[in-house]
């Protein structure tokens, strides 16, 4: 355990030879903060980080929430069923509920980056995703987590572009009157 502290604490310093971790990394581990406590506690993530925003405004010795952090559980919370099903499409010998609920919210946020974040090379969304494990879960986890990252990092540019060629289709405007359709 000891050198998984000094390992942290060189990173965060820069030492020579160590990743130093920089805003993205912060605001990727405050919303799997966030997301493993509303998971806890039953409660809405995008309600929990609000308070935590709100309470940060009003008290200068809590840290700021990040706008990334923000849009990180917002997008997690609106994609939740998707994501999951992806991820459990993907454990092998596996359920979701098995997982422990730190490797599951890391997983959500990695997946949902995957998949939404176009600023975030799929590298990167799995490197953090396997140091956050590092940091914050079992000696097994970040093995496991790359494993299933590994996987659907394959099948997310598919993702990307099917998204993107529903979201640039021209809407059909239906009127959203149907007495209209009943004359015709």
């Amino acid at each position: 355990m000891s050198s998984k502290k000094s390992t942290s604490s060189a990173s965060q310093n820069g030492a020579p030879g160590t990743k130093k971790l920089g805003a993205r990394h912060k605001a990727r581990k405050r919303a799997v903060d966030f997301l493993f406590e509303a998971e806890a506690r039953n409660v809405d993530p995008v309600n929990l980080t609000a308070e935590r925003i709100e309470l940060a405004r009003a008290d200068d010795t809590i840290a700021p929430v990040s706008d990334y952090t923000s849009t990180l559980v917002e997008g997690v919370a609106e994609n939740l069923d998707r994501l999951d099903g992806v991820i459990a499409d993907h454990l092998k010998d596996w359920t979701l509920t098995r997982l422990p609920a730190v490797d599951r919210a890391i997983l959500r946020i990695a997946v949902w980056e995957l998949f939404h974040a176009t600023d975030v090379p799929p590298v990167v969304a799995v490197d953090e995703a396997v140091e956050l494990a590092k940091q914050l879960s079992t000696d097994d986890s970040p093995g496991f987590v790359n494993g299933v990252l590994g996987q659907i990092v394959l099948v997310a540019p598919q993702v990307r572009a099917a998204a993107a060629a529903v979201s640039s289709r021209p809407q059909v405007d239906t009127g959203g009157d149907a007495s209209v359709d009943a004359e015709h």
